[in-house]
């Protein structure tokens, strides 16, 4: 919004600032987590008060879990109210791409929304049965892979671009779609499945998003595609700006989620979060590089596929209990060291993400 400024703008004042796209995302990082900073203590109090007994507890976790009952949930509300406000305000909004990343953000929160609701309104940890979930999911990521289909490069529609390799593009034609499906559903589920532990989610997202918030800003320059060797798609360079509201929200979300958290973020912020990166993935044509950034949450996600595919052939368990965060618990790890050892395994995973940038 702020960006129609540069109408004012003679070309070399201050509103000429607003044409800079990195300009425009520090004020998305600020805006943002100045936001959770003054609604947060607001929101948590009126979750504490509608929730009663706040988020269930599962009876078969871990035993330290017991202690956070009462703990109320959908603290995600405030990560999402920041990162759109801030979007909203320094984002170009004539940009497909923001709208694109917008709409799955929001329809996935929505999704999850609901899931915390009906938990909590039932005291059980069931809520939305996982079919309706992914049915919803799949349709919301079919909406958004033909849109971004639509908004790419000829040369790029429809195809699979690998990192390094330039030159390599895999033309899935009409598989594309149930490819970016799997790829945003995929993601949102994962990062859920993360979402186990005080803190433990939010900083690998902030990591992740604001990597390929960097990534989508490099596609997104002629002059950066020709020098790192990678796929131009224009337009992507927008996202760095919601990339940057993830932050700041995200950071704003961390005060109250610190352990022992003042809330939880809930399915409304996880489901939310991770759609968002795999909306971002497919945006900026990095689907395959989503999965070293995101690694993390991609091994939490195996855990539980491992975990219940081998029960159920011989049954037995792989881990003590999965996700696997939970099977470190098990084995006595106390949880501010599973939380940041799992935050240094994102900054390293984000790092060879990174280099898949390769410069010639």
């Amino acid at each position: 919004m702020l960006y129609w400024l540069t109408e004012l703008s003679d070309g070399g004042d201050f509103f000429n600032l607003f044409r800079y796209i990195t300009f425009r995302a520090g004020g998305a990082f600020l805006t943002a987590l100045v936001f959770g900073f003054l609604f947060g203590p607001g929101l948590i109090d009126v979750l504490r008060r509608k929730q009663g007994k706040g988020q269930p507890i599962r009876s078969d976790g871990p035993e330290g879990h017991f202690v956070k009952a009462g703990t109320p949930t959908m603290g995600g509300l405030l990560i999402i109210g920041a990162l759109v406000t801030a979007t909203l305000l320094w984002a170009r909004l004539d940009n497909p791409f923001v709208w694109m990343v917008l709409f799955v953000t929001m329809a996935f929160a929505a999704i999850g929304f609901a899931d915390d609701y009906a938990k909590v309104s039932k005291q059980n940890t069931a809520g939305v049965p996982g079919k309706v979930r992914l049915a919803l999911g799949f349709a919301i990521a079919g909406i958004a892979g033909y849109w971004a289909a639509q908004y790419h490069p000829p040369e790029l529609s429809y195809q699979l671009a690998l990192p390094i390799f330039k030159n390599t593009l895999i033309n899935l034609s009409v598989l594309f779609i149930p490819f970016a499906m799997f790829v945003i559903v995929g993601a949102a589920n994962a990062v859920n499945l993360t979402d186990g532990l005080d803190g433990l989610a939010i900083m690998p997202v902030m990591i992740a998003t604001s990597t390929l918030g960097v990534i989508a800003y490099a596609v997104g320059r002629v002059d950066f595609t020709e020098y790192l060797d990678v796929h131009y798609v224009p337009g992507t360079g927008e996202i760095l700006i919601f990339a940057a509201g993830v932050a700041g929200g995200g950071l704003g979300f961390l005060w109250y989620n610190a352990p022992p958290a003042a809330v939880f973020m809930g399915d409304t912020g996880s489901l939310a979060l991770g759609g968002a990166l795999g909306a971002i993935a497919v945006a900026t044509k990095h689907e395959i590089v989503l999965g070293i950034v995101g690694g993390l949450f991609v091994v939490e996600a195996l855990s539980v596929i491992i975990q219940v595919l081998y029960f159920k052939r011989t049954g037995k368990r792989v881990f003590l209990m999965a996700p696997i965060h939970h099977h470190y618990e098990k084995k006595g790890w106390a949880e501010p060291t599973i939380v940041i050892r799992f935050w240094i395994i994102s900054l390293i995973l984000a790092i060879i993400g990174l280099a898949t940038l390769k410069v010639r």
